[in-house]
This record gives structure tokens, C-alpha cells and sequence, in this order.
């Protein structure tokens, strides 16, 4: 059991919830909170999330990328603790069983949630398979920020609401969860830089060097938010605390970030899933608050 829970990185999966969250945060803004959808939508996130991670780990065994020893966690497949057959099984075995959470999810939206759902699952196999994989090219980050941002935050708030109302918060709010889960998969390639250039996987940190993703990562950070603090400007100095409150452990796990390589950086991955959750259960206490009245 254990070596199928290693295969899930249980430590990557605040990335798929924090979109959720915050999805929620955005219509709880508002009054609007529906607990169903708001269950269905963290069930398929999870589920699409894990999916992908065992496509990952499947598909990089397959195209040789993964090799023994290499840095990071371990991988089953590679190590011969997980059987190819078994991983592809439970990939679209994982796959299907969020298809059937995403078909419940149709009774609080409408027919076009299909294509997105085709969408999301084309991008779990997308982003490692196929004859263009997106994290060989260095579209690896743009998906993150477009289906662990964009995609959850918008759709959780638009199954909560019936409709397209708060858009104009969901939406920014999105980018800035998608630019911090985009950050985790930064630090995931920092680490696995001299594997990747090796075998040939061109991710962002291969094309463009560890010092400057490393500067991206920190401007990402203060750019996410920068957005929230302004979409909560409403609420000073509420929303000065929380800018304190996560910059300052967001400057503090770059610090580690530049200063570490290899598998130093497992540590630091960790933490900067960490950081995009207290970022998007900082925005889902304010939005508790703001559910309960307080602010009036």
C-alpha cells in the first residue's frame, strides 16, 4: 500500500485542493455556498490530480526519461516496486472514477462542463504522453496555472453559484493560485534539473536556467499576492495580515530555493505546496468571515 501512496505525492496534493478552496472563498464571498457541488468539485480535483501523477510516473518510465537513482521521490515503476501494467490500470482506472464524479457534477451545471472535463482529463495525459508531452516542451507551467488555477477556482465558484456572477473575483483570484501552483512544479524541476537535461526534457528550468525560474518563483508569489490584497482592499488591514502572513513564508522558502539543488530540494517542494494552501485557506477564513456577515 505504501508504495502506491508514494506514487499519489500526497505532498502535491494541496495544489488540486487549494483550487477548490478558493473556488469555494470566491462564492462564500458572496453568500453563495453550496456543500455538494463544493465536495464534488474537491473529489474530481484529487482524483484528476492523481491521476495525473501516476500518467507521470507511467509515461516518463516508458519514454526512459525516469532512471534509478535519479533524484526526487521515489518512483515505483522505475524502482520495480510498481508493475508498468499495474500504473497505466490505475491511471485510467483513477481517470474513470473522476469522469463518473465529474458526470454527478452535471446536475448543478450545464452540457458544456463535457468538453472541459474531456479537457482536464486530455491534459492528465497530456502534460507527460502523447508526441508532444507538455512538461518535455516547456508548457508544463502554463498548463499548471490554466487547470490547477484558472479551471478549479472558476468552475468551483460557478457550480456553487449557478452562474458566471463573481467572475470578476474568481477570475483574478484563479491567476493567482495557478501562478503559486505553478511555483510547486518550478521547484519540482529545480530539483530534477541535471536528470531532465540528461534525457532531454526541456522544462523551464532547462530553457531558461535555475537563476531566473528561481526570480520567477518569487515574483510569482508577490504577484499572487498583490492580487488578492487588491481584490481585498475592502477589508484593510484584513488583508494587509494576510499579505504579511504569507510573504514572509513565502520569502523564506525562495531563500531555500536558490540556496539548495538535488534532492535538498524535496524539503522545499513540500513547503511551497504548504505555502499555496495557508494562502488559500488565509482567503477561505476571510471569505467565512465575510459568509457570517462580519464585515458589515
Amino acid at each position: 500500500m505504501g508504495k502506491w501512496i508514494e506514487a499519489m505525492r500526497l505532498r502535491t496534493l494541496p495544489v488540486s485542493i487549494s483550487g477548490v478552496l478558493a473556488g469555494t472563498a470566491c462564492a462564500m464571498m458572496e453568500i453563495d455556498f453550496n456543500l455538494v457541488p463544493a465536495l464534488l468539485c474537491l473529489l474530481f480535483a484529487v482524483l484528476a490530480q492523481i491521476a495525473s501523477n501516476f500518467a507521470n510516473e507511467y509515461y516518463d518510465y516508458k519514454k526512459g526519461v525516469d532512471r534509478k537513482g535519479r533524484q526526487g521521490f521515489r518512483r515505483g515503476v522505475t524502482e520495480g516496486d510498481i508493475t508498468p501494467a499495474a500504473m497505466k490500470y490505475a491511471t485510467f482506472g483513477t481517470l474513470g472514477a473522476a469522469a463518473v464524479t465529474g458526470c454527478l457534477m452535471l446536475f448543478y451545471g450545464e452540457w458544456w462542463l463535457i468538453p472541459i472535463g474531456l479537457c482536464i482529463g486530455l491534459f492528465a495525459l497530456a502534460y507527460s504522453a502523447g508526441p508532444y508531452p507538455l512538461s518535455h516542451h516547456g508548457l508544463g507551467d502554463v498548463a499548471v496555472v490554466i487547470f490547477f488555477g484558472i479551471v478549479p477556482v472558476t468552475l468551483t465558484c460557478y457550480l456553487q453559484q449557478g452562474g458566471w456572477r463573481e467572475l470578476w473575483l474568481s477570475l483574478p483570484i484563479s491567476v493567482a493560485v495557478g501562478l503559486l501552483a505553478a511555483n510547486v512544479l518550478i521547484v519540482n524541476n529545480c530539483r530534477d534539473e541535471d536528470d531532465d537535461r540528461a534525457v532531454g526534457k526541456r522544462t523551464t528550468v532547462v530553457i531558461f536556467g535555475r537563476k531566473a525560474m528561481g526570480w520567477v518563483y518569487l515574483f510569482s508569489g508577490i504577484v499572487a499576492m498583490g492580487i488578492v490584497f487588491y481584490m481585498l482592499r475592502w477589508i484593510y488591514p484584513v488583508s494587509a495580515v494576510m499579505a504579511a502572513i504569507f510573504l514572509a513564508m513565502h520569502f523564506h522558502t525562495w531563500r531555500k530555493l536558490v540556496s539548495g539543488s538535488g534532492a535538498a530540494l524535496n524539503p522545499v517542494l513540500g513547503a511551497t505546496a504548504r505555502n499555496l494552501l495557508v494562502f488559500t485557506l488565509l482567503l477561505f477564513a476571510v471569505a467565512i468571515l465575510c459568509y457570517s456577515n462580519f464585515f458589515i
